[in-house]
C-alpha cells in the first residue's frame, strides 16, 4: 500500500464537496453538496449515539464517515432517480476502499450498514435521516409548502426510539432558535 493510493482517496472524498445532493430539485428549494450533509449526519450520529447506552460510539462515527463515499463514484441518486436508476453500490464501495489501510475495517463497517443488522447501523440510518429532517424543517419553517409531506415520509423510515424522539425534537424547534433565543433573551435583560 503506497501513499498514492491513499492520496487519491483523499482526492475522491475531496469530490463529495462539489457533488450536490439531486433531491433538492425536486423539492424546490434549498441545496447542499454530499460532503455537507456527510458533516450532519456524522454530526447527529455522534449525538444519537450518546442518547443510547452501550452503543459503541467510535464505530458509529466511522461508519457515518463511511455512509456516502460511494457517492463520489455513483452520483446521489434521489428517491425519484431511483425508481428507475440502478447503481452497483456496492461495487463502488469496494472500489473506493481497495487498497487503503483501512480497507478491511471500511468494507466490514460498510457492509454491517448497509444490512442495518446492528444498532449502530440502524443509528447511522437514522442520523441520515435527521439530517435530512433539520433541512426540511428549515425548509418548512421559510415556507416551502412541500416540505411537510418530505418530513412526513422521513419520519416513517426512521428506525430506533432515539432517532424518533430526536425527530420529535427537531420538529417542536423553530430553525432559527439556536441564534434567535439568545438575541431575545439579551436584549429582554437590558
Amino acid at each position: 500500500m503506497g501513499l498514492y493510493r491513499v492520496a487519491k482517496s483523499l482526492f475522491e472524498a475531496a469530490m463529495l464537496k462539489r457533488l450536490k445532493r439531486t433531491g433538492y430539485a425536486y423539492l424546490g428549494t434549498g441545496e447542499e453538496n454530499v460532503a455537507a450533509h456527510s458533516f450532519g449526519v456524522t454530526y447527529a450520529a455522534w449525538l444519537l449515539a450518546s442518547l443510547t447506552p452501550g452503543v459503541r460510539t467510535e464505530k458509529v462515527l466511522k461508519m457515518a464517515l463511511l455512509h456516502d463515499l460511494a457517492e463520489a463514484r455513483i452520483g446521489d441518486l434521489n428517491s425519484v432517480n431511483k425508481l428507475y436508476d440502478k447503481t452497483d453500490e456496492e461495487r463502488a464501495f469496494s472500489d473506493a476502499l481497495s487498497g487503503l489501510p483501512i480497507e478491511e475495517e471500511a468494507r466490514e463497517l460498510v457492509r454491517e450498514y448497509l444490512a442495518q443488522e446492528s444498532l449502530e447501523a440502524q443509528l447511522v440510518y437514522d442520523a441520515d435521516q435527521l439530517d435530512l429532517i433539520v433541512m426540511l424543517k428549515e425548509q418548512k419553517d421559510l415556507g416551502n409548502p412541500y416540505a411537510p409531506r418530505w418530513l412526513a415520509y422521513a419520519r416513517k423510515r426512521l428506525k430506533t426510539e432515539a432517532g424518533r424522539q430526536l425527530a420529535e425534537a427537531v420538529l417542536e424547534t423553530d430553525w432559527a432558535s439556536w441564534w434567535l433565543d439568545y438575541f431575545v433573551a439579551r436584549d429582554e435583560k437590558a
